[in-house]
């Protein structure tokens, strides 16, 4: 096993805690009748709804989940040479 391969092992372990740890953290989208009530006001009368804290965490589960896919090609292409 080359140094590379064992670099991008490690990179792609992380990668899949991180995902793992950013998606635990993001909150439910269905909180109930009390939480659909709520929601709804909030989209409505919410201006920075890029701001929270569930926009953050939705945009770093994006970008979580591409390098978890860049590192899983990477990994297949270095395992069939």
């Amino acid at each position: 096993m080359s140094a590379v391969n064992i670099i991008v092992n490690i990179f792609h372990i992380l990668l899949a805690i991180i995902l793992i740890v950013v998606v635990l953290l993001q909150s439910g989208k269905q909180a109930g009748l009390s939480g659909s009530i709520a929601g709804g006001a909030e989209t409505f009368f919410g201006k920075n709804k890029g701001r929270t804290i569930d926009a953050l965490l939705s945009k770093y589960t994006a970008v979580a989940a591409i390098l978890f896919l860049v590192t899983s090609i990477a990994l297949e292409l270095l395992l069939n040479k």
